[in-house]
């Protein structure tokens, strides 16, 4: 307590212009990388570098505390180079605006899943009945703000109707990628990264690449639905989901907007293909389907080489998950 009182004996006002300087510049950091990859970068480099601090000061590790010391001035030069785009944005804005802050510190945004699932699949089934090319993608933890930036914003509610406007062919918005945040169309027309893997299905177009790479990259959730074909798919950590309904949409959707990292490795694995077919098998006693409806309905998730790469990671172990692909009636595999 008297160390308090003396501190604060201590405490001129220039002390106090020099607090609220230092704390204004560190709110304007995190505004800058508020919602961008680099908030996930920061957090790892801030994770490591306290971990290494209390382990060599608990353990007195010399050698390991010199190293780690050198290495700090090494970090002031790869600042630059690592947050390069946000510190050009930084500098544009002040350029315009002369206003960094543009946003308040946490946002909170509550978002009905089920509510949000059930627009996006009503939206894509109509783009498809209507042979609208449709790429929406939700944002999860990792920031899109870089690619938000490519686009126009909106700032809308998301509902299918709204979604069905966009992607009309006529409309100046339709080429690129939708971006949801929350329950609202952040913006539209949005430029995404495409995947550099060389090994994919030859049908699959510039709007499946471009789902394929923005979800390499990020934890995002991308819904693809084809102009030529109306098939709908989904991506989701660089693994592919095709030929989808709204229904088995809406339920893939709920499920993953539910779980936290995601969808952690592919759907299924080497017998993929016939866990679908056995999916769009009626039940007993249905009128058998034609072979065409089998064709057409079969090939699924794996589009690189017909299997999902990383099927042996467990996640046919997470509950919620393997009930919700019960519900759709495919086989989880090992």
């Amino acid at each position: 307590m008297q160390e308090t009182v003396w501190l604060l004996t201590k405490l001129s006002p220039l002390a106090v212009i020099d607090i609220l300087l230092v704390t204004l510049i560190l709110y304007g950091l995190m505004m800058l990388i508020r919602g961008t990859q680099a908030d996930q970068v920061v957090r790892g480099v801030l994770i490591l570098l306290l971990t290494s601090a209390v382990v060599g000061s608990f353990f007195r590790l010399t050698i390991f505390n010199w190293l780690l010391q050198s290495t700090i001035p090494a970090l002031l030069i790869a600042i630059p180079v690592i947050f390069q785009p946000e510190l050009r944005r930084a500098l544009e804005q002040l350029g315009r605006t002369g206003n960094i802050i543009n946003y308040p510190l946490h946002l909170h945004i509550t978002t009905s899943v089920e509510k949000l699932a059930e627009e996006l699949a009503r939206a894509c089934g109509m783009l498809a009945e209507r042979a609208y090319g449709g790429l929406i993608v939700v944002e999860r933890s990792t920031g899109l703000e870089d690619y938000i930036q490519t686009g126009a914003r909106i700032d809308g509610t998301v509902t299918a109707e709204l979604l069905n406007q966009i992607f009309y062919k006529g409309s100046p918005l339709h080429d690129g990628a939708v971006i949801i945040r929350g329950d609202r169309i952040v913006a539209a027309r949005c430029l995404l990264p495409l995947t550099d893997d060389v090994d994919l299905d030859p049908e699959l177009g510039t709007r499946h690449r471009a789902a394929l790479g923005v979800t390499e990259n990020t934890d995002a959730i991308c819904v693809v639905v084809s102009e030529e074909t109306g098939a709908i798919s989904l991506a989701n950590h660089g693994h592919l989901v095709r030929h989808l309904n709204d229904q088995k949409l809406k339920l893939l959707l709920t499920a993953l907007l539910q779980t936290p990292i995601g969808l952690p490795a592919g759907i299924g694995g080497p017998s993929s293909q016939s866990a679908m077919a056995d999916a769009v098998s009626p039940p007993d006693g249905a009128p058998p389907r034609s072979p065409g409806a089998e064709g057409a309905a079969s090939p699924v998730a794996g589009v690189r080489g017909g299997s999902v790469p990383g099927a042996g990671i467990g996640w046919w172990r997470w509950g919620a998950l393997s009930n919700l692909f019960r519900r759709l009636g495919w086989r989880m595999s090992r």
